[in-house]
């Protein structure tokens, strides 16, 4: 990890070489396909994606912001943050719902 390395906008760590994943604010099947994106830890990208679907991610939570006043991100992320920058963990299957 260097001074260099980027900052997760979602958890606010740095991301480790290697450590990061581009997420597009809207789901490219949701016509997002060239649009913005944002470099996320891979273990923060596969949160979103273990928790929003699609649709929900295009219609409410197609903002770094928006994604942080989930109820469950906010407590992932309150939970993330206290790991180092290289933490990986396996998000368990889909969780949506629960």
């Amino acid at each position: 990890m260097t001074d260099s390395d980027p900052i997760c906008p979602l958890c606010d760590r740095p991301i480790p070489e290697g450590g990061g994943s581009l997420h597009h604010l809207i789901p490219k099947l949701k016509g997002g396909k060239g649009g913005p994106t944002v470099l996320l830890h891979l273990i923060c990208h596969k949160e979103i994606h273990a928790t929003l679907t699609e649709a929900e991610l295009a219609r409410d939570f197609n903002t770094v912001e928006a994604l942080r006043t989930h109820p469950r991100l906010e407590k992932f992320l309150s939970w993330v943050r206290k790991r180092p920058p290289g933490f990986r963990s396996e998000v368990p299957g889909r969780r949506r719902g629960r």
